[in-house]
């Protein structure tokens, strides 16, 4: 398996344990106060969009050719540590 495909692979992975992660946070959500409700389904908006866009980068980045898919992997990067970031909020 070469680089792309690997790397492609990894983050197809982490993105699908993101939406399990999500979902549990919708869960949790629906069972909190009112007021607390708000505040999380509003986090879990933000994450929804980064999801989205970490989605996008990926379709684009399995559209890549082999030489251009290293230059879409730094945009990538910075996507990915967004979620991650903001996703570790939450355990």
């Amino acid at each position: 398996m070469n680089k792309k495909k690997a790397y492609q692979k990894k983050l197809q992975a982490q993105l699908d344990q993101w939406s399990a992660e999500i979902d549990k946070l919708k869960a949790k959500a629906d069972n909190a106060e009112a007021d607390v409700q708000i505040e999380y389904y509003k986090q879990i908006e933000e994450l929804r969009t980064m999801q989205k866009s970490a989605n996008s980068k990926l379709t684009e980045l399995k559209a890549s050719s082999d030489d251009a898919w290293e230059e879409l992997k730094a945009g990538m990067d910075s996507v990915w540590n967004s979620l991650k970031s903001a996703t570790s909020k939450f355990k």
